[in-house]
């Protein structure tokens, strides 16, 4: 099979995005799967693909060969053809970095993190700082956060700073606290919170807003690292069959270095950009409205990305009554209600689409008041708004988003990563209203999957199998949790394609494999509809094509 696929290569060979003419090409002895308009799974064995990289049709080989006599042929072999997959949620260039920084995710316990730490520190003196992180007590089963003086033991000389898996809190060494200023007499931050011991002293553990009186001193990554970051990044997305990504808060750096590689070329994963707040780039950005598509639909910018509050595992998601696990708090709303209606409504005058991370039941709540309270020019109805993750709603407000239209953007493998933890902190009852993909889905709601890497694997057949298995496949028996709440293996396929494209106001130019569309399509190893599915993680990638290119190999 190698070699056909080497074959195929060599007919488009040249740069990836190069414009030279060539016929129009068809490809034969599919096993192909797509939507049609109807959202309904329809197959195929052949495809012809036009000069300018879209589909021209999709049908039976007999008649598209009489129809197309001079195309070029590449053989498939009977493979199976997916569209492209359409990651709803990720960040581009944290995946990039986090690929060159310490990764404790694969630690079971804390001493070996701490060992993971000292020998990382060893291998790395040049290192002013060590950072990295993806480190969950969780699965420590600490019953509690790490400290600063646990930190100490490993890296006594240098700061440390490793983030949560989640994003949302960070823990630091005593060094790093100190060229923090953190101290007894350091105040909360609004929406964030310092973890302290019973005599007041900060442990290391910082918490949401928190975060950022460390960051402030945590040094920036240079030029070259970042562009070495999105590199790896779009070699990754790539290999993977991710073929789009909505970019959870894109920066001004960002989005030069986007427009810049999408302008050469060079965007192998096209991404829909969310500008993270409506500070002053939104305010640089707005002066000329939202960018809908540039690069023959290679980036867009035309979202904002705004938060309510933190996340479950760090218990800074915002609960509407107190954690199951720790009746001292209800977490943390980031805003007022009165700001998150007015950042919300500042974003949406503007035409932007409004995409929030909410949580918690409160967080939730928050932001789906905030929706309600907007004119209808700027309605979700026309700018398509979303929830960015709805994880965890009151039952009685998930009818809501469909009343409001609000899209519900989540992301499957959170709930796999959270069944170790979710039911402990919020309990048996409120229980029945997160991850709550089947409640979504049987009041009509379009759900746009995504990973929200790299807090989370980017492989979106991954993403496929926690959203119908409902398990942790690493595990030697596994069992589906709440698997009542599971999507079908045709949903869920759904999710990561064509939802997500609509999700992005792309559902005419990506997201399926019909006619007039851009030809984005993954070659896959086996039938996602016939095998197994205990087998839907292995799922491999063999190509990958954008705009009738192929722009990845195995």
């Amino acid at each position: 099979m190698k070699h056909k696929m080497l074959a195929a290569s060599a007919v488009i060979a040249g740069a990836l995005f190069s414009c030279g003419a060539q016929a129009e090409t068809l490809f034969v002895h599919a096993n192909g799967y797509t939507f049609d308009a109807a959202k309904q799974l329809r197959r195929f064995d052949a495809m012809v693909v036009s000069d300018a990289g879209k589909i021209l049709k999709t049908g039976q080989l007999a008649r598209l060969q009489k129809q197309f006599p001079k195309a070029t042929r590449i053989d498939l072999d009977g493979k199976t053809v997916l569209p492209g997959l359409i990651d709803a949620h990720g960040h581009v260039l944290s995946l990039g970095i986090a690929a060159n920084r310490l990764s404790l995710r694969p630690t079971q316990n804390l001493n070996e993190a701490l060992a993971a730490i000292r020998n990382y520190a060893a291998q790395a003196p040049h290192l002013k700082w060590i950072q990295g992180g993806e480190w969950n007590q969780a699965i420590w089963k600490l019953g509690r956060f790490p400290t600063a003086q646990e930190l100490d033991s490993a890296v006594p000389d240098r700061p440390v700073w490793l983030r949560r898996v989640d994003g949302h809190a960070g823990w630091a060494n005593s060094k790093a606290l100190s060229l923090a200023g953190i101290d007894a007499q350091t105040a909360d931050p609004a929406g964030g919170k310092i973890e302290r011991d019973a005599q007041g002293v900060a442990t290391g553990i910082l918490i949401d807003g928190a975060m950022d009186l460390m960051e402030k001193v945590v040094p920036a990554p240079d030029a070259t690292e970042m562009r070495f970051a999105l590199d790896g990044a779009l070699k990754e997305l790539r290999r993977l069959g991710l073929t789009s990504v909505h970019d959870a808060g894109v920066t001004a750096y960002a989005d030069q270095l986007f427009r810049e590689y999408a302008q050469a070329g060079q965007l192998s994963t096209r991404i829909y950009g969310m500008i993270g707040g409506v500070d002053f780039f939104f305010d640089q950005m707005a002066a000329t409205g939202p960018l809908t598509t540039s690069y023959d639909d290679r980036y867009a910018l035309r979202a904002v990305k705004l938060y309510a509050d933190g996340a479950l595992g760090s218990r800074g998601a915002a609960l509407l009554a107190p954690y199951s696990d720790a009746p001292h708090t209800k977490g943390l709303l980031f805003l007022s209600d009165k700001d998150m209606q007015a950042q919300i409504k500042k974003a949406a005058l503007k035409g932007y689409q409004v995409n929030v991370h909410a949580i918690g039941d409160a967080g939730n709540r928050q932001v789906l008041e905030a929706f309600a309270q907007l004119p209808k020019e700027a309605n979700a109805q026309q700018l398509r708004h979303r929830i960015e993750h709805a994880q965890v709603l009151a039952v009685d407000d998930i009818p809501k988003l469909k009343q409001l239209q609000i899209i519900p953007s989540m992301q499957p493998t959170h709930a796999t990563s959270d069944m170790n933890m979710a039911e402990d902190r919020i309990g048996k009852v409120r229980i029945a209203g997160a991850y709550a993909w089947r409640r979504f889905l049987k009041q009509g709601s379009a759900i746009a999957c995504g990973s929200d890497f790299p807090i989370e694997n980017p492989n979106p057949f991954w993403g496929i199998d926690a959203a119908v298995n409902r398990w942790d496949f690493n595990q030697a028996q596994a069992k589906a949790w709440y698997p009542e709440q599971a999507m079908t293996v045709q949903e869920a396929l759904r999710c990561f394609t064509l939802d997500a494209a609509y999700a992005a106001h792309q559902e005419k130019v990506l997201g399926s494999l019909e006619s007039g569309k851009w030809a984005d399509f993954v070659v896959i190893d086996r039938d996602i509809f016939k095998i197994p599915r205990a087998q839907l993680h292995q799922i491999t990638v063999l190509q990958t094509w954008v705009a009738g290119k192929q722009v990845f190999v195995k």
